[in-house]
């Protein structure tokens, strides 16, 4: 929660991206890890807990800041519930990715019941981890099953025939080697109106370069960098925290 909090109020981020899993109990919980090893000062997968264990747990145990500093170990950061993120930031747009089938159901049922629809993009490496909720209202994000045929299919002569039943392409800008990310991937999703999202974008020469390849979104986990690239290639006006440090 403090990062996305941060992110929001400090930089001005549009959207929030994040991934969720499933407690032992049915509590859709904020974490991208199969396991809370990464990311805490437990150990065991996420679907082995209650929700109340996961609380019992420091969350910012091993995040370290550019400086080097575990700036949030002992701080009291605990793995957030979706509906207190939706909750805490009420007309924020988020993009949700299920990472596992058995949290795809309840994470739509979530969202409906806060009436959000409209704000949450339900995304997916894999069509089985969302299968079961096809036909979700909201916006919809290509997985790996439709961006493959549409990366290749692009290349060929003439451009290609296949349009993937999605709102956006999610892409990283290289994949195992191979570049995904160019000037005719942009344009062949600009002329099926699929808007372009780049993940995961930290350095800010990579940002002044896809944006001026026309990408339409950058996933980063450095939303302060982010920000002095939009406001210094984009205009867009500069993020509070910018404006509150300023002499």
């Amino acid at each position: 929660m403090p990062a996305f909090q941060a992110a929001v109020e400090r930089w001005g981020a549009d959207m929030l991206e994040l991934d969720v899993r499933l407690s032992r109990d049915g509590v859709v919980v904020i974490i991208h890890d199969e396991t809370v090893d990464r990311t805490s000062d437990g150990r065991g997968p996420v679907g082995s807990f209650t929700f109340q264990e996961l609380q019992t747990l420091d969350a910012g145990s091993r995040f370290v800041d550019p400086e080097g500093v575990a700036s949030f170990r002992g701080k009291g950061v605990r793995f957030p519930r979706l509906d207190e993120l939706l909750e805490t930031l009420p007309a924020m747009r988020l993009n949700v990715e299920a990472k596992e089938p058995q949290v795809a159901r309840p994470l739509v049922e979530l969202i409906r019941r806060h009436r959000a629809e409209e704000r949450v993009l339900v995304a997916a490496e894999s069509e089985r981890c969302r299968r079961s909720v096809r036909g979700y209202p909201g916006p919809w994000g290509a997985s790996r099953e439709q961006l493959l045929p549409f990366w290749l299919m692009h290349r060929l002569p003439g451009g290609s025939p296949y349009t993937p039943a999605a709102d956006v392409l999610q892409v990283p800008e290289t994949w195992k080697g191979l570049r995904i990310v160019t000037p005719s991937f942009v344009q062949a999703a600009h002329a099926r109106n699929l808007p372009v999202q780049v993940w995961t974008v930290d350095d800010p020469d990579d940002m002044r370069r896809l944006l001026a390849m026309g990408v339409d979104g950058i996933q980063s986990d450095r939303p302060d960098l982010l920000a002095g690239v939009l406001t210094e290639v984009a205009g867009r006006p500069p993020a509070p925290a910018t404006e509150m440090e300023a002499p």
